[in-house]
C-alpha cells in the first residue's frame, strides 16, 4: 500500500536524524537516575507517609514502590515531554523545505495531501513511541527496581489502589497523556508547514506551551475565566485516571476541547501546505 510505504519512508527520515534520539536518550539517562534516587531516599519518603497516615492507618510494608515512583515522575516530567516531542515535529516539514527536496517530491504523481498525510502519520507514530518508551523506563524499570505493591494516591482524601488496579489506571494515564502530547505535536507540525527551518517551529510551539501553562496555573481571576479553554489546562488530565470514581464526564469534555485544538492545528497545516509556493 502506497500510504504505508510513504509513511515508512518518513519514519526512516525521522530516525536518520540525531535529534530524533535526544528524547529517548534523555529518558534513558534520567529515569534510572530518578529511580535510583528514590530507592536511596525511600526510607525518608516512607517516614513522611507514615507520619501523615499514622493517626488513621497501620502501615505494613513499604508504600515506596515502582508505582509510586512512576506517579511522582509523571507529575513533574509532563511539562518537559512537550519539548522532546517538538524537537522532531518541528522539523518534519520544515526540514524538507530547507533541504529543497519538496520539488523532487512534486515531480512524482503524489499529491500534497498524501505527502502531508504520511508526514503527519510519522509524527504521530514517533510521539506514541516516545510515550511508550517513557512508560517502559518509568513504570517498567520502576516495577523491576523498586518492586510492586499498593499505590497511594492523595486526592480529596486517601485512595489506596491494589497492584492489579494500579496497572489499569497507569494504562489509562499514559493513554490520556498521549492524547495531550499529540496536540503538542500537531501545534509544532502546524508551525513546521509555515517555514523552511526546524528551529522556528520548535521555539514557537514551546513559547505557546510555556505561556499557556503559566496562564493555566496562575490563580488570577481574569486568567481563571479563560483557563477552561486553553489546551495547556489539560496537560494534567492523566491524573484523573487515578481518581475514584474516574470522572469520565470531565475527561470527555477535556478531550473534546483537545480534539477541537487538534483539528484546528491540522486544518491550518493543510490549508498552508496545499497553497504553499514551493520554489526551492
Amino acid at each position: 500500500m502506497l500510504f504505508l510505504r510513504l509513511t515508512h519512508n518518513e519514519l526512516i527520515k525521522i530516525f536518520s536524524k540525531w535529534r530524533s534520539y535526544i528524547g529517548f536518550a534523555a529518558l534513558a539517562i534520567l529515569m534510572p537516575l530518578i529511580i535510583w534516587g528514590i530507592s536511596k531516599g525511600g526510607s525518608g519518603m516512607q517516614q513522611q507517609v507514615e507520619r501523615q497516615l499514622s493517626d488513621s492507618f497501620f502501615i505494613v510494608g513499604s508504600l515506596v514502590n515502582g508505582f509510586l515512583a512512576t506517579h511522582l515522575v509523571m507529575n513533574f516530567l509532563w511539562i518537559h515531554i512537550p519539548f522532546l516531542v517538538a524537537l522532531v515535529a518541528g522539523d518534519v516539514v520544515a526540514g524538507e523545505g530547507g533541504a529543497g527536496t519538496f520539488r523532487i517530491y512534486l515531480t512524482r504523481p503524489i499529491s500534497r495531501t498524501r505527502i502531508l498525510n504520511t508526514k503527519l502519520a510519522a509524527t504521530a507514530i514517533y510521539t506514541i513511541l516516545l510515550i511508550i518508551f517513557f512508560a517502559l523506563m518509568s513504570l517498567g524499570l520502576g516495577r523491576i527496581w523498586l518492586g510492586g505493591g499498593d499505590l497511594l494516591i492523595m486526592h480529596n482524601g486517601i485512595l489506596l489502589l491494589p497492584e492489579s488496579a494500579a496497572w489499569a489506571r497507569f494504562g489509562l494515564a499514559f493513554l490520556f497523556a498521549t492524547g495531550t502530547m499529540l496536540v503538542v505535536a500537531a501545534l509544532t507540525f502546524m508551525f513546521s508547514t509555515m517555514v523552511n527551518n526546524g528551529i522556528g517551529p520548535i521555539i514557537g510551539a514551546m513559547a505557546i506551551v510555556i505561556i499557556g501553562l503559566a496562564i493555566s496555573n496562575i490563580p488570577i481571576s481574569i486568567f481563571e475565566q479563560i483557563q477552561p479553554y486553553l489546551f495547556t489546562s489539560y496537560f494534567d488530565i492523566w491524573q484523573q485516571a487515578f481518581y475514584d470514581p474516574i470522572p469520565w464526564g470531565e475527561i470527555g469534555k477535556g478531550f473534546l476541547l483537545l480534539g477541537i485544538y487538534l483539528a484546528g492545528f491540522l486544518g491550518v497545516s493543510y490549508a498552508i501546505f496545499l497553497r504553499k509556493d514551493i520554489t526551492s
